[in-house]
Formats: C-alpha cells, sequence, structure tokens
C-alpha cells in the first residue's frame, strides 16, 4: 500500500475526478466534508391544543426539547407567526402531522392539514394536503390523525419560506398539541444542496 500527501487533488478544468472504481471501499481515517448526506434535521411541534381553523398555526410552537433522546442536527428553522424560515438554501423534506379529537356529539368528523409554500414570500400555494374523515358511532370517542409530506426546492432563503395550515368541518374539533412529545408537528430535513 503507497500514500500520497497533498492539500489538493484536482480533476483537469472541466474534468471529473473518480477516486477508485466500482466495488472499491472508500475510507477515511479523519472528518471527510462535503460528499453531501444529511446535513440538517429537526422538529417542531404544536404545545397548546387548539379548536377550530388556522390559516396558519401562528402561536404556541416549538422545537422539540423533550422528552429523552431528542435530536438536532446542524441548522434549525426559525419560526414568527407561524411562517418558517430555512436556514439554508437546498433540498428541503417536510412532513406534517395533524393529531386531532373530534368535536362531541357530531356524527360527521373531517379535518384537513396543509403544508403551504412560497418562493416570493408573499403568494402561498398548497403543496401537501392530508385530509382524515370519519362517521364514527360514538362520535365522543373520534380521534384521527392526518398527515402529508413534500419535498421543496429552497433557492431562496429570504423568499421561501413555508407555513402549515389546519381546516376542520366542525369549529369545535380539537387539534392537538403537548410540550412533552409530538401530537402535531413538523419535521424539516435538508436532503442535498440545490
Amino acid at each position: 500500500m503507497s500514500q500520497v500527501n497533498a492539500d489538493k487533488i484536482a480533476p483537469s478544468t472541466g474534468t471529473t475526478l473518480t477516486l477508485g472504481d466500482a466495488g472499491d471501499t472508500i475510507t477515511t481515517a479523519g472528518t471527510a466534508s462535503g460528499f453531501g448526506g444529511i446535513t440538517d434535521a429537526s422538529q417542531w411541534r404544536l404545545t397548546t391544543s387548539f379548536t377550530s381553523d388556522a390559516e396558519p398555526i401562528a402561536s404556541n410552537l416549538e422545537q422539540a426539547d423533550a422528552p429523552v433522546g431528542f435530536g438536532v442536527l446542524g441548522s434549525s428553522m426559525t419560526e414568527s407567526s407561524g411562517i418558517f424560515t430555512f436556514p439554508s438554501t437546498g433540498y428541503w423534506y417536510i412532513t406534517f402531522q395533524h393529531n386531532f379529537h373530534g368535536a362531541a356529539n357530531v356524527y360527521e368528523q373531517l379535518t384537513q392539514c396543509k403544508i403551504m409554500t412560497t418562493t416570493n414570500n408573499s403568494t402561498y400555494a398548497v403543496t401537501g394536503d392530508g385530509v382524515q374523515s370519519s362517521g364514527q358511532s360514538n362520535p365522543n370517542l373520534v380521534r384521527g390523525s392526518a398527515s402529508t409530506s413534500y419535498i421543496f426546492d429552497v433557492t431562496d432563503t429570504a423568499n421561501c419560506k413555508v407555513r402549515f395550515d389546519i381546516l376542520v368541518l366542525v369549529a369545535s374539533t380539537t387539534t392537538l398539541g403537548s410540550t412533552d412529545y409530538l401530537r402535531t408537528g413538523m419535521t424539516f430535513i435538508k436532503l442535498a444542496d440545490t
């Protein structure tokens, strides 16, 4: 086995640098960077339950900080009045989970959770939509969840934003929140650079 010591290895202009051949394993004894992989991931949650619609959920949101074993990878999202800003450009995988408790004494229940994105910090479009309906014989026992996801190409952190909306058929339907664990919440994972 031979060793090459160099500060930089670069291909000829306009060509590709190839390390090894198919079937080879490339290992490093130190820290390697710039090879892709997930660099940022975090979860946010609704801390307090509420009833009726929210367009968007604009308060009682926090980044997960419990229970044991919670994790945040890299840079975190920031949030103001329900509008989330990304820490960097790239392809971001977004999920939205909505847990609810049905309205009392109402047979038909329907909830809708939406991921809403903008690329101009102004006009929002539905980019993910989850719906849950129920015709439970005992409406007081209706509990359910809806979820949706979206891959968002964030090309400009000043203009590419995301928010999360809840629509319910019956105004007394309760969207469930908790400060202890995720009941209604959002997950953000940066998949790659844009």
